[in-house]
């Protein structure tokens, strides 16, 4: 049997995989499935191919197939595509391009004035990078949707309880230590705690060492478009003085139509069981002042705001990889939610042992 701790996207996912290949798996969550605690949680996130990096480009492109997949077998919706965009003078778009280009992924290159004759709502100062291929992903409807397929499957799923430790048997199972009354013993543990990682790791009595993983808490705010029948708005990611990304709110915006922008960096330093979820006023005003600048599009209000945690390497490459009976699974770093399914694959190899870990996601990089 194949436990899988922590319900997020990417346990949600594993558990999935696993049960679809007929395999018995028993999903442990915290909270209740679909919790706003951890990184999971909202309607919108950003799918894309824009990297400027050949591994992640060819990976989005295994995700997209993933997806499909996954919104096959569960009859959810759950990736619509905008089009995406990439500015800004510390993002280089003409060196994605020539990334996108190598990767065969279609994409085009414009001028300020051919974007912003195409995007009135955006303001661009410099050459601007468009792919078809990018959109938003529900987070929500993915957790959701991934755990009731699991169950249908035959995947036993325990919510409300945590799970504190672990201990390995002469037989080599693991016996999970948790503050509920459900036993849980199982052949291999996939770790897909999220934020909660950097302290479960010890007392689940994960062998390897972690790379440094610093966990903070970021903010995102919706804005209000000031005609919501204006031209389709695609996602984005910009970046100079400040590191920024932009998509549809979806319902997290209310119920008119909204956009979320947040940055991606300069989160607040916290823990999983310590984030206040008081959003930071300081990035409210960076956030907005930006906003105002750039796209008029929108009104520079946000009409709504939210918190959610980064669990970050120092390069920003995922975390998994298998030691003994355990799997570690932390793709998060920010850009993990558009590989879900794909992560959940991987993951699934790893915990039956067909699959070594990629060297960039390794635990002894």
């Amino acid at each position: 049997m194949i436990a899988v701790v922590g319900a997020g996207l990417m346990g949600a996912a594993t558990a999935w995989q696993l049960a679809r290949q007929g395999h018995e798996v028993t999903l442990v969550e915290a909270y209740e499935i679909g919790h706003k605690s951890g990184s999971s949680h909202g309607s919108s996130r950003i799918y894309r191919r824009a990297y400027a990096d050949p591994l992640y480009v060819r990976l989005t492109g295994e995700a997209r197939e993933l997806w499909q997949e996954l919104e096959h077998d569960t009859g959810a919706q759950l990736l619509r595509l905008t089009g995406g965009l990439d500015f800004g003078a510390g993002r280089d778009p003409e060196g994605i391009a020539d990334i996108l280009a190598a990767a065969a992924v279609p994409h085009e290159l414009l001028t300020a004035a051919e974007a912003a004759d195409r995007w009135p709502q955006f303001r661009f100062d410099g050459p601007v990078l468009h792919h078809p291929d990018a959109g938003t992903v529900d987070a929500d409807a993915t957790v959701a949707a991934a755990v009731r397929r699991a169950a249908e499957l035959g995947a036993k799923v325990i919510t409300g309880t945590r799970v504190t430790g672990a201990e390995i048997l002469n037989d080599g199972r693991v016996a999970l230590r948790s503050d509920g009354p459900a036993a849980v013993v199982a052949d291999t543990v996939v770790v897909a705690s999220g934020a909660w990682l950097p302290q479960l790791a010890a007392p689940l009595g994960v062998s390897a060492p972690l790379p440094p993983l610093r966990v903070t808490q970021q903010q995102v705010f919706h804005f209000r478009r000031r005609d919501p029948e204006a031209t389709p708005w695609p996602v984005f990611v910009h970046k100079d003085r400040l590191n920024l990304y932009g998509l549809p709110s979806g319902s997290d915006g209310g119920p008119l139509p909204a956009f979320k922008v947040a940055q991606h960096d300069e989160g607040t330093p916290t823990t999983a069981d310590t984030r206040t979820g008081i959003v930071d006023p300081v990035s409210r005003d960076k956030v907005t002042e930006w906003v105002e600048r750039t796209l008029p599009g929108l009104d520079p209000t946000p009409v709504a705001e939210a918190s959610c945690l980064y669990t970050t390497t120092p390069d920003e490459d995922f975390v998994l990889d298998r030691t003994g009976p355990f799997v570690v699974v932390s793709p998060c770093s920010g850009h993990g939610a558009k590989f879900t399914p794909l992560i959940g694959a991987m993951a699934a190899d790893l915990a039956l042992g067909r699959t070594e870990p990629h060297p960039r996601f390794a635990l002894n990089r």
